[in-house]
């Protein structure tokens, strides 16, 4: 399947923000967006206003300008502005930048906006960017309000047992980068160097109490620890003087402090090398058609005064591009299939393979498309289409064998028939003269080529048809005797038994090559599609274990900072973790599928009834 991506010179508007505080989807994005069929790795940066962001989202893009980055105290960025470029590190990837709307404008006094612009950052991206500017204190801390109203903007479904919503988060959240910009200070606790990591950490620290003031000191960084468990820290050091900070876009690296080059640089590595592709809720590979579907959906469910459900989008986005890899996988299927078939095929076993190659690549495409298909609803259809498509192939084989055969005895039959005509056969020695004009008409039409599977049947009838016209020959035959003629009968009548034979013995050997068909296609879809429900479930358990992992170290830090009583509810969330990893991993799971598949399939595949368990069983054992 072709991989296409789209390389854009400058930025586009992706999400309007309307001076009356509504989100609006820009169709030119979008347009761009349904182009990348590549999986997308999406960086988002979010921070107050005029503190810098969109200069390191160029940095990103390999260039000096690009995202506004004025000069003035005014928020440049409105909405949120996307940049899709080659990623630089991942060969068939591309990276999508999403630079937002500064937070807090007090242009905009809008709080509730605000939050929808840091919802869908977090939304739409696998490494969230926080900017801001100095240290990191309180203050800085508590200006991530947003996080802690994520759960009033956010909707998952409660279906994974006893995981608490922060597990819910932590599942599909993005990784979390803090960038510090003019950060003056000397890396230095208690008399030792640390790591930038190790600031933020420090500053993520919870106190002990249960005062409203510990609460709410607590409350931002338990957010943050707990839906963000992949959390990273870099520091910058002011870039420039002052007055060259105005026209920071037309400086070079040389025009800039070397310390802020190198730290800038080892910004871009990371997120280049660390930053996962965006995946849905249940691990799905999302692609820039698909990102854009998601921002559709999601603004659309903002604008209806709802609060976006990570389930739904994910079951609307699952039936809009599975209905789409089914259609895409037909489409394959006819235009290889009219490309590489020329009728009459010379035998069935000859169309039966190139259908089964066809049809290989077809189940492919859409399995490489299709995601959540519950029940293999989507599968079933594509099977059930590739099957009709086939049958009405084969109809189409079989009338054109039949109008070559036709064509062809007419045109080799000719000069017999005229003399059928003139009478020239009802003479004496007439028989002998038929028979043998006959025979000859019998070899040139067995050595002509092209006939197709309806040779023997075509031929049958015909001289069926002719029996009739033999018999009064044989009749008017005055030179043979009533025991020759006699004999002649009888074997006038093993020639017709013998070609009955024949033709029922090619009509069985298409009937059977048929059924072959069916029961290889059976093969051939479940096959794929163990195939990807085995990589679905290696990812779906690599998902619940990086959550478990985060939450194995978080209770640990608990435990080492005296907080016993936290660190002991997160005892019921490991657990859970612990199970549904399992679960995902489970033979039973695809077992349920192949007896799902099988049992719907044999209603419109009836070559594999009583054989699709065991064909799918033999398959299940190679993956346990």
């Amino acid at each position: 399947m072709a991989s296409n991506t789209v390389a854009m010179p400058a930025p586009v508007c992706l999400i309007e923000n309307s001076s009356t505080g509504q989100l609006h989807v820009n169709q030119q994005a979008l347009e761009i967006l349904s182009q990348i069929d590549q999986p997308v790795v999406v960086v988002a940066i979010v921070g107050l206003y005029r503190t810098g962001k969109s200069y390191l989202m160029n940095k990103l893009a390999g260039k000096r300008s690009g995202f506004s980055l004025g000069a003035t105290i005014q928020s440049h960025t409105k909405g949120i502005w996307m940049w899709c470029v080659p990623h630089p590190c991942k060969p068939g990837h591309t990276l999508v930048l999403l630079d937002t709307e500064g937070l807090g404008d007090v242009e905009k006094g809008d709080q509730k906006n605000d939050n929808w612009i840091f919802t869908l950052a977090v939304l739409l991206s696998s490494t969230l960017v926080y900017n801001s500017m100095g240290t990191i204190t309180d203050n800085s801390v508590q200006n991530l309000h947003y996080v802690t109203e994520l759960t009033e903007h956010l909707e998952v479904k409660a279906g994974d047992g006893n995981l608490d919503i922060s597990s819910e988060f932590a599942r599909f959240f993005p990784s979390f980068v803090w960038t510090v910009r003019d950060f003056s200070l000397d890396l230095i606790m208690d008399g030792k160097p640390i790591t930038a990591d190790e600031y933020l950490n420090n500053s993520l620290k919870l106190k002990k109490g249960s005062s409203k003031s510990t609460q709410t000191y607590n409350l931002p960084r338990e957010c943050i620890r707990n839906y963000f468990p992949s959390r990273k820290c870099f520091v910058f050091r002011r870039p420039t003087s002052e007055d060259k900070m105005r026209r920071i876009e037309e400086l070079s690296d040389s025009d800039l402090e070397p310390v802020f080059v190198e730290q800038t640089k080892n910004f871009c590595a990371h997120i280049f090398n660390n930053t996962e592709t965006k995946t849905m809720k249940g691990g799905f590979t999302v692609t820039g058609r698909l990102l854009g579907r998601l921002v559709e959906t999601y603004l659309e469910t903002i604008a209806s005064g709802k609060v976006p459900s990570l389930d739904n989008a994910v079951l609307a986005l699952s039936q809009i591009e599975n209905s789409a890899a089914v259609q895409s996988a037909l489409t394959h299927y006819k235009e290889q299939m009219k490309e590489r078939v020329s009728f009459p095929s010379h035998t069935q076993k000859e169309l039966s393979d190139v259908h089964g190659q066809c049809e290989a690549a077809a189940v492919h495409i859409f399995l490489e498309r299709c995601f959540k298909d519950e029940n293999q609803r989507y599968q079933l259809e594509l099977m059930k289409c590739l099957q009709e498509e086939y049958e009405s192939i084969c109809r189409k084989n079989e009338k054109e064998s039949e109008k070559s055969c036709k064509a062809l005895i007419a045109s080799l039959f000719r000069n017999v028939e005229d003399r059928l005509s003139s009478g020239f056969y009802m003479d004496i020695g007439g028989y002998k003269q038929y028979k043998s004009d006959q025979e000859h008409f019998i070899r040139q039409y067995k050595d002509t080529p092209g006939k197709g599977i309806q040779a023997d049947a075509v031929l049958k009838e015909f001289l069926n048809g002719k029996e009739t016209m033999g018999n009064m020959i044989l009749a008017a035959d005055e030179s043979l005797s009533e025991q020759q003629k006699r004999i002649e009968e009888d074997q006038a009548r093993h020639d017709a038994m013998e070609r009955d034979r024949r033709a029922i013995q090619e009509n069985q050997k298409v009937l059977q090559q048929l059924l072959d068909d069916q029961e290889r296609s059976y093969k051939q879809n479940m096959e794929q599609l163990l195939k990807k429900l085995k990589e679905d479930q290696k990812t779906a358990a690599e998902e619940y274990d990086r959550v478990l992992q985060a939450k194995l170290r978080e209770q640990k830090d608990l435990l080492e900072s005296g907080f016993e009583e936290k660190a002991k509810k997160l005892e019921n969330d490991v657990r859970s973790l612990s199970q549904k990893k399992e679960e995902t991993q489970s033979q039973s799971t695809l077992s349920k599928v192949v007896e799902t598949v099988g049992n719907a399939a044999s209603l419109f595949l009836p070559g594999i009834a009583g054989r699709a368990l065991g064909v799918a069983t033999s398959f299940l054992s190679r993956f346990f």
